[in-house]
């Protein structure tokens, strides 16, 4: 399965990365859709929640849309916090979006072949089972 998995690759993605879109961004400090988006933001990301249970209220000084085609503009990566077995629930909406993201990060925990092989095919790049805040702190801080 082609995706990105050298530190090369990562570090220059998150380098260049400059908004990121948080699908299943999560309210509740203590959960790892709310502690990861939150570093992202504390280190120099712009952070766009996307959570249909939360949508219209305030997450990292932005509204919580209800899907990844609500947020109407470039995003570099899109960062899921979702079951592996819920993402095809999303693949729509991830290949709807315009322009596509350059990386669809899928976090520790997640992992789901297929899916990740239809966004390949798509021209997105994909990380699986990878935590955001770990692969950052350890190749940019």
């Amino acid at each position: 399965m082609p995706e990105l998995k050298s530190d090369s690759e990562l570090k220059q993605v998150l380098s260049e990365a400059r908004t990121v879109a948080v699908l299943g961004a999560h309210s509740d400090a203590m959960r790892p859709a709310y502690s990861v988006p939150r570093y992202l933001q504390l280190n120099g990301y712009r952070v766009l929640p996307v959570n249909a249970m939360q949508a219209g209220g305030e997450l990292f000084g932005e509204k919580v849309r209800a899907t990844l085609a609500e947020l109407g503009e470039p995003v570099d990566i899109v960062d899921v916090f979702r079951r592996a077995d819920k993402l095809d629930e999303h693949l729509a909406d991830l290949l709807a979006m315009s322009p596509r993201p350059r990386l669809v990060w899928l976090q520790q925990g997640i992992h789901n072949d297929a899916f990740a092989q239809k966004l390949i095919e798509a021209g997105i790049d994909v990380v699986q089972d990878r935590c955001a805040k770990v692969e950052h702190a350890r190749l940019l801080k």
